[in-house]
């Protein structure tokens, strides 16, 4: 690991204060970012006595008997619907009850075997009879190492597949098969998501002058800070549009940079830019984007020969010459935008924030870094430096 750490940078430390006040402990964020707990209550500290942040009046009785009253009924309908949704076609007359019990066994980790039974129109007293009898070894295997998927997948928040599953599974030393895996999330009802493609927010400036392209399709770099890829894309909201830019270091796919704002003004990749340069620190990094008017205006082209960064752009209208940049918005798409609706853009900033920072940099396993994350990927490169 680096001996020392850069300064994290504001936007950084301004979303960790906004999950503190929102219920999030410290210790807990600890434990899921990079910054300490005790940082981290430095600068929720910092930041009221910047805002002059006091304590306001708190609710009723009445009204937090009601409040704990709608969370268990919500509470119950989610079950409810959940059940009905992974079961398929098992609500039904005539239904084999010996598969429903086999549904009930495969997800009794997550919904109580009462519930179930009840959705399902199965006795409780016959399922734990049917579960009573003795399974054979191979069966009591699968349901060891089923759980231990079940956790696997639900830690990447629904999205990994088999490929990523039994690769988590072999980083923890578990011998297994592939296909063994697939069968039993396939049994299951367990499965990742796909990428598809992303749309481009790319508008073009025929004033402007483009850098010329320095990578020539070559994603791949044998050191960090030497090819940044970047691009801009949009996440919907019931209030608008919120607009994300993104720095991607191309060596560990590690998201090195982002902002995000409410318009496409030039400043959203400037504020990206500068965070990239502000961790990183580069000597003469390759920026790599797309010709749209933002990268190619005058105040990004300042900006990058204050910081020592070299432009490129590709071609207009093919995202192949970008496709690097566009893959992690294809993944940005099917892992968190098409399985959320945010009603504010405070709301999916957040997202964004917890996707990026939270699970895409120091948890998401890459099937290009030999299913490693971006920040175990560096981690282990510094340390066989050493």
């Amino acid at each position: 690991m680096p001996r020392f750490r850069v300064p994290y940078p504001p936007e950084f430390r301004r979303q960790v204060v906004e999950l503190v006040r929102s219920g999030r402990t410290p210790q807990d964020l600890a434990r899921e970012f990079e910054p300490n707990a005790q940082s981290i209550a430095h600068w929720v500290r910092q930041a009221d006595r910047e805002a002059g942040a006091s304590k306001g009046g708190g609710t009723t009785s009445a009204e937090r008997d009601e409040l704990s009253r709608l969370r268990r009924e919500n509470h119950r309908l989610r079950q409810e619907r959940d059940i009905l949704a992974k079961a398929g076609g098992l609500v039904r007359a005539g239904q084999d009850p010996v598969r429903v019990f086999e549904f009930m066994n495969a997800h009794q980790a997550e919904i109580p075997i009462r519930v179930m039974a009840r959705v399902l129109r199965v006795s409780a007293s016959g399922y734990y009879a049917w579960r009573s009898r003795p399974a054979s070894a191979h069966a009591q295997a699968d349901a060891v190492l089923l759980r231990r998927i079940r956790t696997i997948h639900g830690g990447s928040q629904g999205t990994y597949g088999a490929p990523r599953v039994h690769a988590e599974l072999q980083a923890e030393g578990t011998a297994i098969a592939r296909k063994r895996v697939a069968r039993l999330m396939r049994q299951a009802g367990l499965r990742g998501v796909s990428r598809r493609r992303f749309p481009t927010t790319t508008r073009r400036e025929p004033t402007h002058r483009p850098a010329n392209d320095l990578v020539g399709r070559v994603f791949t770099a044998p050191a960090p800070k030497l090819l940044w890829v970047a691009d801009i894309t949009y996440v919907p909201t019931a209030a608008g549009f919120l607009f994300l830019a993104v720095v991607l270091d191309a060596w560990s796919r590690r998201i090195v940079g982002w902002a995000m704002a409410n318009d496409l003004r030039t400043q959203l990749v400037l504020d990206a830019l500068d965070m990239a340069v502000t961790t990183r620190k580069p000597a003469n990094v390759v920026h790599h984007s797309d010709q749209g008017s933002q990268y190619t205006s005058l105040a990004f082209g300042m900006r990058c020969r204050e910081a020592g960064v070299r432009p490129s752009t590709g071609s207009v209208g093919d995202a192949y010459d970008n496709a690097l940049a566009e893959g992690f918005f294809a993944t940005l798409e099917c892992e968190l935008l098409d399985r959320r609706r945010f009603r504010s853009q405070a709301e999916a900033r957040m997202a964004v924030f917890h996707f990026i920072e939270g699970f895409y940099n120091p948890a998401r396993r890459h099937s290009s870094l030999g299913y490693l994350s971006p920040i175990e990927f560096e981690a282990r490169k510094m340390l066989m430096k050493e």
